[in-house]
């Protein structure tokens, strides 16, 4: 195996879907206290989400309620296999690359917009037989992390 050309540097967020996004901030801002900070919407994503967050400055992590625009179409944001976790990635077309190129299975749409505007794209919760490793059960988000996101965590890991 080569030398990894990218470093995963921390929680970016995590994503929790339901079919009523009301019932989920019962638990996450009435009970827990998360602020809602944003909203999102999308046709293609087939979401409705509200963005919390927990911590602050670039060590901030998002905690996404989703719930479907339409419960019966895909993608299903509500069902358990998209709840995911989301990774800050300081270089995430040089982590795409080496990982595809290590047998990392990625969801289809590759790189896109996130819902909170940074460049993202999943990595398959199942491997395949081109492609034999996958999140085992698990759907992972890689997230570009911005300049300051990237600065904190090198002075984080200086200071250690």
């Amino acid at each position: 195996m080569t030398h990894r050309p990218f470093k995963v540097l921390g929680i970016q967020q995590i994503a929790i879907g339901g079919l009523d996004k009301m019932r989920l901030q019962k638990l996450w801002v009435d009970m827990l206290g998360l602020p809602v900070t944003g909203t999102y919407k999308s046709d293609r994503e087939n979401v409705d989400e509200d963005i919390c967050t927990l911590g602050a400055g670039p060590f901030k992590v998002e905690v996404d309620l989703m719930q479907p625009l339409d419960p019966d179409k895909k993608p299903a944001v509500h069902q358990t296999p998209l709840n995911h976790v989301g990774l800050w990635i300081d270089d995430l077309p040089k982590a795409v690359e080496w990982l595809s190129a290590n047998g990392v299975r990625f969801a289809p749409g590759g790189i896109r917009r996130g819902a909170s505007g940074f460049d993202i794209c999943f990595v398959h919760p199942k491997g395949s037989e081109e492609a034999p490793i996958g999140g085992e059960g698990v759907l992972i988000e890689l997230v570009q992390a911005p300049p300051e996101v990237v600065k904190a965590f090198a002075l984080l890991e200086r200071d250690r």
